[in-house]
């Protein structure tokens, strides 16, 4: 069964474009190389005067997720360079099984 894990993230306003290229950059290619990764959608918009930041992936089942998250598939994975960009650093991350 396949499954969805959803992240979030903001940046301040000025960082918005700068976040965003990090991402096509580093983040991208990190999951694309995972085994077990089916695709993905980044999602963004401004809100509140801040950059916000949704991330969807989408994996063939549980046990892939650990290859890229770790034994805690919960845990919200992070990059170095988030410190630079990200406002908060949200611990956990959703999941839902994809049913149709």
């Amino acid at each position: 069964m396949m499954i969805a894990r959803i992240w979030h993230g903001k940046t301040k306003i000025e960082d918005y474009e700068a976040y965003t290229e990090f991402i096509i950059k580093t983040a991208i290619p990190d999951y694309e190389k995972t085994a077990g990764f089916v695709k993905l959608s980044f999602l963004k918009n401004i809100k509140n005067n801040e950059g916000h930041f949704t991330l969807i992936t989408y994996w063939k089942n549980w046990e892939v997720i650990k290859n890229f998250a770790g034994e805690n598939i919960e845990k919200a994975k992070y990059y170095p360079e988030d410190e630079h960009f990200l406002l908060e650093f949200e611990e956990n991350v959703e999941h839902f099984e994809i049913f149709a």
